[in-house]
């Protein structure tokens, strides 16, 4: 068995020692490519021509480089008729709000089994219990149930 061992492992090492420097081959002319797309790109920008299909670093696959999308505002708009420079249209800040229909349904089955539990919750709507977790605390700030132990019950109105 260590006879077997010792000859797969010295055949690995062998491979390997032969794979290293087409490996490195890979690694430069990956480089090089890149280096020529780049230098590519800002020589087309230069000249007015927008290299396709290439984005900016951290931009989202569908839009464009900003260079491209700077050069073609300059082209297409005079330089009065430009938006001023500053802060873009007003964002919300993490997560999206929700339309409630969950937190809603989440109370409907509070009051119908006071005392149930987030588990026993997620099981009856089908969902994951994360969401639960998350939703029930927001309608306990709005006043409408109330933690007791593990189990939730609804407030009296």
């Amino acid at each position: 068995m260590t006879d077997f061992l010792d000859v797969t492992r010295r055949e690995i090492t062998d491979r390997l020692k032969e794979l290293k420097p087409l490996v490195e081959e890979f690694n430069r002319l990956e480089a090089a490519a890149t280096a020529l797309a780049s230098a590519l790109g800002s020589a087309a920008s230069d000249a007015g021509h927008a290299v396709v299909g290439r984005r900016g670093p951290g931009r989202p696959r569908g839009s464009s480089s900003r260079k491209k999308a700077t050069a073609t505002a300059t082209a297409a708009a005079p330089k009065a008729a430009r938006k001023p420079a500053g802060r873009p249209a007003k964002r919300r800040a993490g997560r999206r709000k929700g339309s409630g229909t969950r937190a809603a349904e989440a109370l409907s089955l509070v009051q119908g089994q006071p005392g149930i539990t987030i588990p026993e919750l997620a099981a009856k709507m089908g969902i994951n219990q994360n969401y639960l977790y998350r939703v029930l605390p927001g309608l306990q700030k709005e006043g409408k149930i109330r933690k007791d132990g593990r189990g939730w019950h609804a407030k009296a109105t």
